[in-house]
């Protein structure tokens, strides 16, 4: 009798098949060619972090947290995203290097699932961070960088969303004050992209129609640079007319990159990492039904490391990349060469020589293979020395 759990893996966790293995190496490798060419450096950080220290300030859900304990009694924890391992590192063994800092990563992260919706626990994210560039031109490198990076693998179609949640913040703080409960309950609904209980929790406020129409109109900055002037309006504080300052100067840079055409506003944007403060954007892809990528400007996280400077940077989900590629498989080089006993050294000079032109193969003795037809059907070439002495087969 088969025990259950025999073909079973743990929740979220999926298995790499060769087809998809292979698009994943590909699409990486020209994902970190392009990074590569900004003058960026990979770097790598261990699976587990303390708790205390990346596990705390990753701004992941408590619960999605895969956690163990060490044989000292501490709480270690699978890390949940790259930047905060980084933001470690940087604030210890690079804080006297020369800044900005330019640093890269690959890398699976781990977070928990508590039911099987479709949703993995682990994944792998490809990135940068740019730390200790305060400026526009450091979120304008980066979202170029962005774009070019996705450009390399072959996509084209997709869309970088940009918001500043400085605005977002300053809009609510101007409209609702120190009603934090609502706010922390938008801010949700925004996030979640649940807008028809954005405007269900507005109508049920106890204020003003004309204060309600306001914050509804919040929903409909979105779009081209028409944004600007449409969030003017809507609200006029300090903090909400520098925001809007800084995506216009983004925007001016992006040009002369010339990425505009991949950047689509959205002033309501909101990500589930709470230590971002200024530019934030994800991007999207067609047919692929998640975030294909995010990131944005965090401020107040390396401080928590006692490194007192900003930084900026982007992940990019490489299993969702692939999906998006829809490729299908390579004509390969690859072949295969049959010997039985009498030519198994010749088979294996033949098979050295291949390998030196290039080609991947398959040396199999005759005896070990059920079907040579299908064997020969599944390779582009086969050399059978157990028949004709050396003829191709095609």
């Amino acid at each position: 009798m088969v025990k259950r759990l025999m073909f079973e893996k743990p929740l979220g966790m999926r298995d790499t098949l060769p087809f998809f293995y292979k698009q994943k190496s590909k699409a990486r490798r020209k994902l970190s060619n392009a990074i590569l060419s900004y003058g960026y450096s990979f770097m790598d950080t261990p699976i587990m972090e303390y708790h205390e220290t990346v596990g705390k300030v990753s701004a992941t859900m408590d619960q999605q947290l895969f956690k163990l304990l060490d044989q000292q009694g501490h709480t270690l924890v699978l890390r949940p995203d790259m930047t905060a391992p980084i933001a470690r590192v940087a604030a210890s063994q690079l804080k006297n290097s020369e800044f900005p800092l330019r640093l890269a990563y690959d890398g699976p992260v781990f977070r928990a699932q508590q039911t099987e919706g479709g949703k993995p626990a682990q994944f792998e994210q490809v990135g940068t961070e740019l730390i200790g560039d305060h400026s526009s031109y450091g979120d304008a490198e980066v979202i170029a960088l962005l774009v070019e990076s996705l450009k390399q693998t072959g996509l084209d179609d997709f869309v970088i969303t940009v918001g500043h949640i400085g605005y977002v913040k300053a809009f609510f703080n101007e409209w609702l004050g120190d009603d934090q409960g609502t706010i922390d309950t938008l801010l949700n609904h925004l996030y979640r992209k649940n807008y028809v209980g954005y405007r269900e929790t507005v109508k049920s406020l106890a204020v003003s129609e004309d204060k309600q129409e306001t914050l509804l109109q919040l929903l409909t900055l979105k779009g081209g640079t028409e944004v600007f002037d449409s969030s003017r309006s809507l609200a006029r504080n300090q903090s909400c007319m520098q925001a809007v300052n800084e995506l216009k100067q983004l925007f001016r840079l992006l040009q002369q990159y010339d990425v505009e055409k991949y950047v689509y506003f959205d002033l309501n944007l909101i990500s589930h990492m709470d230590y971002y403060t200024g530019v934030l954007f994800e991007g999207y892809a067609p047919h692929i039904g998640a975030l294909l990528c995010n990131g944005g400007r965090y401020d107040t996280l390396l401080p928590s490391f006692q490194l007192n400077t900003s930084a900026t940077g982007f992940a990019i989900h490489l299993e969702r990349l692939v999906e998006a590629l829809h490729e299908q498989e390579d004509e390969e080089r690859r072949i295969g060469i049959i010997v039985d006993d009498d030519s198994y050294t010749k088979g294996i000079a033949e098979s050295k020589s291949k390998r030196q032109e290039g080609y991947a193969v398959l040396l199999q003795h005759v005896d070990q293979i059920p079907d040579v037809q299908a064997f020969q059907q599944a390779l582009a070439e086969t050399i059978d020395f157990t028949k004709s002495g050396g003829a191709s087969n095609e």
